[in-house]
């Protein structure tokens, strides 16, 4: 390796180092002590993702999608749609950051593959990225759960923005069981 891509891959771990420590809005937002960073989400999604049993769906892809789904956080934050910016904008100001990403990788192979699955989870068209947006949305409730139970709070907002709009059977079951020890608590 020489010395500038070795560069290189130190200072995107930098970048990548700021998901580590930016915390999720929403659970700032409900008051939440020790809230979960962005890293932490994307973290157990990679875990779900691995977990799908499905023969039709690329599971490596997925769960490459999930471990950079929310790479461009690190450098624009974690906008909700409660922070009054638009789908258009979020967009666009996610799109500049992993545009960044990707040149301070030196725009190689492996930058335009982070590249690549960013779109297509944005995009939302393959199995493979509704799949993802399944595990993102999921991961969300079961941590809104998580939460409940130990902070006493009621987080309903997050269930209500999420129901019925599960598509893969496996992340259908999976939501099934949350709310059944929802319900249970």
């Amino acid at each position: 390796m020489s010395q500038s891509s070795a560069s290189s891959v130190i200072e995107f771990l930098s970048i990548v180092e700021r998901l580590k420590r930016t915390k999720r809005t929403g659970w700032i937002n409900n008051g939440i002590s020790g809230p979960e960073s962005i890293a932490d989400h994307m973290y157990r999604m990679g875990i779900m993702a691995m977990l799908i049993d499905d023969a039709t769906i690329d599971r490596s892809k997925c769960v490459k999608m999930s471990i950079v789904h929310d790479l461009a956080e690190a450098l624009v934050g974690d906008i909700t749609p409660y922070d009054g910016v638009s789908k258009e904008q979020k967009y666009e100001l996610e799109r500049e950051g992993m545009h960044k990403i990707v040149q301070s990788l030196g725009n190689s192979a492996v930058a335009q593959e982070i590249e690549m699955l960013w779109l297509e989870f944005e995009k939302n068209e393959t199995s493979e990225a509704k799949l993802v947006h399944d595990l993102d949305k999921c991961e969300m409730i079961q941590q809104a759960m998580e939460y409940e139970f130990s902070d006493e709070k009621q987080l309903d907002s997050f269930f209500d923005s999420t129901k019925g709009i599960f598509t893969h059977p496996q992340v259908k079951a999976w939501v099934d069981e949350i709310y059944r020890r929802r319900k249970a608590f």
